[in-house]
């Protein structure tokens, strides 16, 4: 059976991607199937292909299953800038129904788990009354919060998980990464704040890899919490 998680960030650069591809490789090393989707990405290049985004062809290296690269990012926007102003700036339209469709298509494969990466922050726009957090209430999934250990990560975190509450999912649990090699300051102290006051369990504490070595971090994470599945 497979299980699905939407991974959501604190805020914009906090290692979405880097503990995506984390986790993705720690449920292989159990021998789970793995997928992953980038359903709206901003910032992608021009090739010889088509537009790609460094993140979901980050994802679609990192997981077991072989998807082309337009299930795995669906919208591949040009311009780093916010996804629905890119979107607009091209004459394009981000459908929630379509973003929700391209999911479940990619949970219904063979693999035993799937990652949905979001954009931004819990409440990146699509549109003018719609958000990238209705995605997952679209496909009813529980969320895994990725904090970026910085100054103000505490509040940023909080409000996060506030949010997901609200909108009726589970937080099933956090990450804190830290995606600078400059430490915050006191990151022991604070680091132990979070795991007081976040009504989730702390799947593991990736510390700053030069490169982005998402492999090493993979040892440094628990998914017991996750209870995933045994592979088939």
């Amino acid at each position: 059976m497979t299980q699905t998680f939407f991974i959501a960030g604190t805020d914009t650069e906090v290692g979405k991607t880097f503990v995506t591809t984390a986790l993705l490789a720690s449920a292989a090393t159990r021998g789970l199937k793995t997928a992953a989707v980038k359903p709206v990405a901003s910032g992608c290049e021009q090739t010889a292909d088509g537009l790609r985004n460094e993140d979901a062809l980050a994802l679609q290296a990192a997981m077991t299953e072989d998807l082309p690269y337009q299930q795995v990012n669906p919208i591949a926007l040009e311009p780093a800038i916010a996804p629905h102003i890119a979107a607009a700036e091209a004459g394009r339209r981000l459908d929630l129904g379509r973003l929700a469709g391209v999911c479940r298509g990619v949970m219904s494969t063979a693999a035993d788990l799937v990652l949905i990466e979001g954009a931004g922050g819990w409440r990146t726009p699509l549109g003018p009354r719609a958000f990238l957090s209705q995605l997952p209430r679209e496909l009813n999934i529980p969320v895994i919060l990725v904090v970026g250990m910085r100054l103000g990560c505490i509040n940023h975190a909080l409000l996060t998980a506030e949010a997901i509450r609200r909108d009726g999912l589970a937080l099933a649990g956090w990450v804190a990464n830290f995606p600078a090699a400059e430490s915050m300051a006191r990151p022991d102290e604070n680091l132990a704040t979070l795991q007081a006051i976040l009504p989730a369990p702390l799947l593991g504490v990736l510390p700053f890899t030069e490169g982005g070595d998402y492999r090493s971090a993979a040892a440094h994470l628990d998914l017991d919490p996750l209870q995933l599945g045994s592979p088939e």
